[in-house]
């Protein structure tokens, strides 16, 4: 056999591989899976916007604090809690998929639904999720609540110290919660099932 150093023709005997262009959706993100943040601060990406937070302040996450030991102690379902789980949730419009960190993550311990789970997992099983309003309350109040209750998230719980109260949101439809109740920090929130009980706000002002 006699070789050639002769390179086929192009169009010859050569296999191109095509590469489809990127989508404006899959380069944002891919922009913000590569974010390095300084420590501290929470990356998300919400509506197809990147929202950096910086670290909350001291009653910011005493709050946090007591809702989650109240419910751990006191619900009718054992929880497991999470106050750093990234979700992945279904976006509106050609947005990429929402990447959201609540400040508290609930689901029933039988679950073990944290184990094993990608740093941004799925909503599937999660009972309930909370905010806390710090720097962007219109975010909790609004794009957020639509995102847990797209995503299907039984019940959201909203502490807005602005406004001095608590809500909680169920029923999720579409882009909505069909129920809420609200009331004035300083009165008792029923948590529906699978928690039913009280929430204790006394100690939140």
């Amino acid at each position: 056999m006699v070789q050639s150093d002769e390179r086929p023709k192009e169009g010859r005997g050569v296999t191109a591989t095509a590469h489809e262009p990127m989508s404006q959706a899959d380069v944002l993100l891919e922009g913000f899976l590569a974010l390095d943040t300084p420590e501290g601060f929470r990356a998300e990406l919400i509506e197809g916007e990147i929202v950096v937070t910086p670290p909350p302040d001291g009653d910011h996450e005493d709050c946090i604090s007591l809702i989650a030991k109240q419910v751990i102690r006191r619900s009718r379902t054992d929880m497991d809690y999470s106050g750093n789980k990234g979700l992945k949730l279904d976006s509106g419009g050609a947005c990429p998929k929402n990447h959201v960190i609540p400040d508290g993550t609930f689901a029933p311990a039988e679950l073990r639904l944290y184990r094993g789970a990608d740093p941004w997992m799925p909503c599937d099983g999660v009972a309930m999720v909370m905010e806390v309003t710090s720097t962007r309350p219109r975010a909790d109040r609004e794009t957020k609540r639509r995102c847990y209750a797209r995503a299907g998230i039984p019940l959201y719980l909203l502490v807005d110290h602005e406004t001095s109260s608590i809500t909680l949101f169920g029923d999720p439809e579409g882009d909505e919660y069909r129920e809420h109740r609200t009331r004035p920090l300083g009165k008792p929130l029923t948590l529906l099932e699978p928690f039913g009980f009280d929430l204790d706000t006394a100690d939140f002002l």
